[in-house]
Parts: C-alpha cells; structure tokens; sequence
C-alpha cells in the first residue's frame, strides 16, 4: 500500500514525467522509514529463544556484542512500553513475533495515527504541543510498570516525537506550563531541539532517562527508532541523543535556565517553571551516565544509517537514471527551511544553467531536521512545506528542475493545532510538497502570493489549492526528506 495518498493529483500537472519519476523517490524514501518491517527483522522466535537486537543495530564499542538472546522459561512476563510518532508501528511487530508471549503494555503516539495493536494498550497525544492525552499516556505506562519484577522482559520503544508525546510534567506545574514554555522557544523563536532537551528533562517526571529507571528491576532491552550513533560512547555522552529517553540524560537544571536565557525566555515563561529549575530537587535527578551503564542494559537502533531513508531514495533515483548526490544526510545542520529551499533550488538552477557544481541529469537528495522561526504568526504549515513552497519562487520558468521535500511522519508541521476558522477546514495535514515551473506560474494565475503565505507562515492551503501538496499516511518520524531533480537537456 502506498503511503503517498494524492499521486494522482500531484502528477496531473506540470512536468508529469518528471513529477511521477519525483513521486516513485519519495514513495520509496517514506516506506523505507517503517519500523514494522525494521523491527520484525531484529526479533526471531525460535521454541523457547526469542533472539532480539543484531549486530546492525548496535553502536560501535557496544559493551555487549551481538544480539540478546533470551530463554523464555526464565521470563514470567514480557512487556512493551514506548512513545514516538508512528512507534505503534513498531509495538505491532512484537505482537505479531510474540503472540500470546506477550503480555501486555502501552504506547504513546500522536493523534491520528492508524494502528492495529490489540495487546499493547495506546494512548494518544499532541505533538508538537503535548496535552493531557500525553500525561496520561505516562501515567498508564508508570502504572503498569510500578511491580515489575526481575523475572519479566520489558523492550522499551523510543522515536521521534516523543519530546512532546512522553510528558508528564514534575509536581506543582502542568501541561499548560510545559506548552507555553515549547511554545515560545520552538515555535516562536525557532530554538533547536538540542537546546529544548535539557528545558524538558528538568521540567518532566519520566523524561532524561527516569523512563529507563521505572523499568527497574525487570531485564530491560531498548529499540531505539532512529539512526545508529557512529559509537557507543557518543551514544552517551553527545547531547544530541538526550532528547530519547531511554538513555541518559546528565544535564542539571542549570542548563535548562541556561538553554532559556540564552534565548531570552527566562523571564517569559510561567513563574513556576523558574521557581521549580530554581529549586533543582535533588530527587528529581534525571538518569546519569554511570547510572545507565551500571543497568548493563542493551540498546539497538532500528534505522542503521546504512537502511535509511537516504540510501533508499538514493538507490530509487540512481534506479530511474538520475546520478545521486546526498546534500545532507545528519542532524547537525539546523537551517530556516525556507532560506535552504532558496539556496538548493539556486544550486540546481546553476547546475541546470552551467554544469555545476554538478552535471544533469542528477538528483540531491539530503536529510536532517529544518527549522521554521514562526515568531507570533498562526497560520498552517511546516517546514518541508515552507522548503518547497519558497524553492518555487526561485526555480521560475526553467522546465528542467523539480523539487520534492516531505516529512517521513506523514504530518509536516502542527497541523490544525493553532488555526482557527472555516477556511481551514477543508486542507488536509500536509506531508510537504512537490513543485516545479509551472507552481509559480499556476499560483500567478490563480491569484495565490506565494510571498505573503512563507511571510505569514500559512503554506499548506497555498500548496493544497495548487495540487502541489502531498497528502500520506501517518507514520515513523524519522526526520525530513528532500530531493531534487534536475533532468537532461533533452527532458524539457
């Protein structure tokens, strides 16, 4: 089953050729972010051995080599426990391998996500924004987990989303507290997740690793859905992992003031959230390095950079006679969606015009996680959105570039979450969008300012009411994937 859902329109205008050979890229890329089918391959059921976790999935220097191999006879219960946008997905898999060996647990997801669990309870939430579905999708998790026992299993499920989806806010705040604080750092000032993780860590009673102690003492293995670390020990100790919580956090309450600080917010957010960093009850400790590492517990990334979304778009294009180079392909780069859509589509018009700095026909391909910098705008869009929709002002009239950027989760951007009124009730929740020439000139047309929708933020219902949005299936979020064509001379 495809998960891109609007083929049909997407490809009934403008270069069709090209938008279709576009559309078979992307298709390949969203598919190749679907836990299910990564996790099936790292669970085997052999009588009594359940063989979980392979040498793929394992950070380099891993302490514990190999995959777990467990004896069932030694386990009373088996349980799974985890939150991430689309990790049903992966929950899914256990039941099918386990069966009736399973005994139960819970998932967080977000709102709107299909499932077909039946074993493993779920509770929805909202994301980017967490509300009370979040709260007492944790509750549930904490309470099943609060007798468990050295004789029982527990494998942890962890991916993209749960900065929002795995919230339970510390004792004397609440969930509007934790929402106007991500609010104002993510959404109106654009501040980087790197920077966000230690603010809801030490907000948070199941954040920074707390998750993997309330496991405590059952045998605990965690899949991670997300690309392997080069090495264990940056699996440790780089900040960029602390925002998956299962591992450890380290951070101390005064990095979370200074996260705020440091983008003036410190006297903008509630009373209590500066009275409770300031407090820093030692109780509330999130999980240290040395802590983790005494719980000798495994860890396997489901997503191994070699089976990504990149490799497989990659592979797809080369596949349809386009050579393949990959932009970006990490997380460290943090660019304005909109100012990265206008530099590649500048590089592909060089490319087009002159040869370089590569030669057509090709396509770039490049992952990672863009950011949009709302300010006090409300209007409905996301950041592939914004991507594509300002690449389209600046690729014109050339007949020889086409552009594609969705997110793998189904869901770019917040959708309905901060929009009011009936001209929105109609547009769908974007995945991003796929444009080429005849984007700008059909906008022109139709009386659509391209300009004022990026300006305003408000890009979905521009690319809804050109047929340039691409409407998927809810699913993994396993960040952004972006692609651009740049076809042969002869292909105008």
């Amino acid at each position: 089953m495809s998960r891109i859902l609007n083929a049909e329109t997407l490809t009934g205008h403008g270069h069709v050729a090209g938008r279709r050979a576009m559309l078979e890229i992307l298709e390949t890329g969203l598919r190749a972010a679907d836990p299910y089918y990564a996790t099936r391959a790292a669970l085997h059921l052999e009588g009594e051995l359940l063989t979980a976790g392979m040498e793929l999935y394992a950070p380099a220097g891993t302490p514990l080599a190999g995959p777990e191999v467990i004896d069932l006879r030694t386990i009373k219960r088996i349980f799974v426990f985890g939150a991430g946008k689309g990790i049903n997905r992966a929950a899914q898999a256990f039941e099918d391998v386990l069966g009736d060996r399973l005994t139960g647990g819970h998932v967080i997801d977000k709102h709107g996500t299909p499932h077909n669990l039946k074993r493993v309870g779920l509770t929805y939430g909202a994301h980017p924004l967490p509300d009370e579905g979040c709260a007492e999708g944790c509750r549930r998790i904490l309470e099943m987990a609060k007798d468990l026992q050295p004789d029982d299993l527990v494998f942890t499920l962890m991916g993209n989303g749960i900065g929002s989806l795995l919230t339970l806010p510390a004792p004397g705040l609440t969930i509007e507290d934790v929402r106007q604080v991500v609010y104002a750092f993510q959404i109106e000032k654009g501040g980087p997740t790197v920077d966000l993780v230690p603010i809801r860590n030490h907000l948070d009673m199941i954040k920074g690793g707390r998750f993997t102690r309330a496991m405590q003492p059952a045998r605990v293995v965690h899949f991670i859905a997300f690309y392997r670390p080069p090495s264990y020990e940056e699996m440790l100790h780089q900040p960029f992992f602390r925002w998956l919580h299962s591992l450890p956090d380290g951070t101390t309450p005064a990095k979370a003031i200074a996260s705020l600080k440091k983008y003036d917010l410190w006297d903008e957010v509630p009373v209590a959230v500066r009275e409770h960093l300031l407090r820093a009850d030692p109780a509330l400790a999130t999980l240290t390095v040395e802590e983790f590492e005494a719980l000798r517990q495994r860890v396997f990334f489901i997503f191994p950079p070699e089976l990504g979304m990149v490799p497989a778009a990659k592979r797809k294009a080369e596949e349809l006679g386009f050579p393949t180079h990959v932009l970006f392909n990490n997380y460290t780069l943090k660019p304005e969606a909109s100012q990265l859509g206008r530099i590649v589509a500048n590089m592909a018009l060089h490319t087009e015009a002159d040869g370089e700095p590569f030669r057509a026909p090709c396509a770039l391909v490049s992952t990672g996680e863009m950011l949009v910098t709302v300010g006090k705008e409300t209007g409905m869009g996301g950041r592939n959105q914004e991507y594509i929709l300002a690449a389209a002002t600046e690729i014109g009239p050339t007949r020889r570039v086409i552009m594609g950027s969705v997110d793998s989760d189904g869901t770019d951007g917040p959708g309905h979450q901060f929009v009011e009124g009936d001209e929105y009730a109609g547009i769908p929740v974007l995945t991003g969008g796929i444009v080429d020439a005849s984007t700008l000139a059909r906008a022109q047309e139709q009386g659509i300012d391209l300009a004022a929708a990026l300006k305003q933020h408000d890009t979905s219902p521009a690319l809804y009411a050109l047929g340039d949005g691409v409407v998927a299936i809810p699913g993994m979020s396993m960040g952004d994937l972006s692609v651009t064509l740049i076809l042969a001379a002869d292909e105008k």
